[in-house]
């Protein structure tokens, strides 16, 4: 298995795949009114496709997934060049930090960070943070499931592509349980030819996960939460020619 797509619940997909795409470059793939999706790909590293779903009502939920986009030194400029695609600043009450705080045209958060050691490598997107009620276990859960391995003397527990390279998945102590709203943030992963559903389903119940049962009709794919009860999805092998 490996991690391929964060997926956004969108009211208007394609307004605001467009803003995510030029906040990170983005090569764009679909461009529908059932769906908008655009490829980063780093160099050398993982290749993620952000991926925007129509969603007539989302969450107002505090996200337990948000992007951390990286400025570094550049990190003023960043900010106002999100601000004129479309971004505006968001107070959530977090003081004096040395990130700027922002929300996209749907009013989700994401941050611009500031350099700093571990997001060297990294890409456009620095970090995908993750609320988890246990980070050491969860770290685990994921690892097992992405493939990402765990960054040594990472606070929080982060996860990293096995090249070294792309953003971080950061599993964040919750101070909150998750509710039983859907995250409006979730991770997709897909499986690699061979690899058996029904198998891997077993291995997710063995670890903390669990199906999560959903009323949408016949879908390809499965849904899971994991140990802390975030959703995720697992997407069927792609069938080569």
């Amino acid at each position: 298995m490996y991690l391929e797509n964060v997926v956004f619940d969108a009211m208007e997909p394609r307004l605001l795949g467009r803003f995510w795409e030029s906040a990170v470059g983005g090569e764009r793939l679909t461009d529908e009114p059932a769906g908008f999706e655009t490829r980063l790909a780093v160099p050398g590293g993982p290749t993620l496709d952000l991926c925007f779903q129509p969603v007539a009502d989302p969450t107002l939920d505090p996200p337990r997934l948000h992007v951390d986009l990286a400025g570094g030194e550049r990190q003023a400029e960043e900010v106002k060049r999100l601000l004129a695609l479309g971004a505006r600043r968001l107070d959530l009450g977090q003081g004096d930090v040395p990130w700027a705080v922002l929300a996209d045209p749907e009013g989700i958060p994401c941050c611009v960070v500031e350099e700093r050691p571990e997001y060297a490598g990294s890409g456009p997107i620095a970090a995908l943070p993750l609320h988890s009620a246990d980070p050491g276990r969860d770290a685990a859960f994921w690892s097992w499931l992405t493939g990402w391995r765990e960054v040594p003397g990472s606070a929080p527990h982060a996860l990293r592509h096995e090249s070294g390279l792309g953003p971080l998945l950061e599993l964040c102590q919750e101070t909150t349980g998750k509710t039983a709203a859907k995250n409006r943030l979730h991770l997709d992963v897909r499986l690699e030819s061979g690899e058996d559903a029904d198998d891997v389903e077993a291995h997710i119940t063995e670890r903390g996960g669990a199906r999560l049962e959903v009323d949408w009709g016949a879908l390809p794919w499965r849904s899971y939460t994991d140990p802390s009860g975030n959703e995720f999805c697992v997407l069927p092998a792609t069938k080569h020619a």
